[in-house]
């Protein structure tokens, strides 16, 4: 039987400063109507976040980040079924979104950045996405990123908080794992994790990948090309997972991605 392919996460950002796309869709009704183009290009879910999370990003409160996500999830949820994904750090927001319908709580600190993050996922249910950071946070992450190796420290991270995720009362299920490519990562430290995706994959989780327009795909390719120029090594890292067996894939161009994973997998049937 032919594998089905990584779930395709349709990245939509309600911010002013995110990396790819900051500003496009502050507007409530810009990023409602990207949503529904993402939906209509096949995307299996959404992930939908008001806080950027780039390089240097400053915070933004929770009440803001709350009326920037509430009425694209309550839009979507009014007219599709399509699962959401709310991606931010603050219980507060994850409770609201969930309020609202979205399902998974994608968390970029792995449920630390608050001291109720696992007791509030663990009251709502949902699936949650632990991924891995170095640095503090995106403000100072990229400051000077170190690791001894960087596979085997990102792997026994990302164990640990699904054990803490388990203590706290988060079903096993309802855990996935993120190796966090670019986040407080070298190029050459995301690349070791690309190269190595089915060792985390081993650790028994589904494994969400989000690589998709950044930096390091410019520094691999030694080109000097802007986020929305970077499809092509978006594909190859979006494959490259698929390969290893990741479970998702977040990305800014779901059409593309969908496209390049059926002829692959076409490819790779036996005839």
């Amino acid at each position: 039987m032919t594998p089905r392919r990584p779930l395709v996460m349709g990245i939509v950002n309600v911010t002013p400063d995110s990396f790819a796309d900051g500003g496009r869709y502050l507007d409530p009704a810009a990023a409602i109507a990207h949503a529904r183009r993402l939906i209509a290009e096949g995307a299996d879910i959404l992930d939908i976040g008001g806080e950027s999370t780039r390089p240097g990003a400053e915070p933004v409160s929770e009440a803001d980040e709350i009326a920037r996500v509430a009425p694209v999830i309550a839009a979507i949820r009014a007219d599709s079924a399509v699962p959401i994904s709310v991606d931010t750090t603050k219980p507060g927001a994850a409770l609201a979104a969930a309020a609202l319908g979205a399902g998974m709580w994608n968390d970029v600190s792995a449920l630390t950045a608050s001291p109720d993050s696992l007791a509030v996922a663990a009251e709502l249910g949902c699936d949650v996405v632990l991924m891995h950071m170095q640095g503090g946070g995106p403000r100072t992450m990229q400051a000077d990123p170190r690791y001894d190796d960087v596979v085997t420290e990102v792997c026994a991270f990302l164990a640990a908080r699904a054990d803490a995720a388990m203590a706290a009362g988060i079903a096993r299920g309802k855990i996935w794992l993120d190796p966090g490519i670019g986040f407080g990562k070298t190029a050459a430290h995301s690349l070791a994790l690309l190269r190595k995706l089915d060792q985390i994959v081993a650790l028994g989780f589904p494994v969400l990948l989000g690589a998709s327009r950044k930096s390091s795909i410019r520094a691999i390719a030694g080109d000097r090309s802007e986020p929305d120029r970077r499809l092509g090594g978006s594909i190859a890292a979006a494959l490259a997972g698929a390969r290893a067996g990741v479970a998702g894939l977040r990305v800014h161009d779901v059409a593309e991605t969908i496209q390049a994973l059926a002829v692959a997998q076409a490819i790779s049937r036996p005839p």
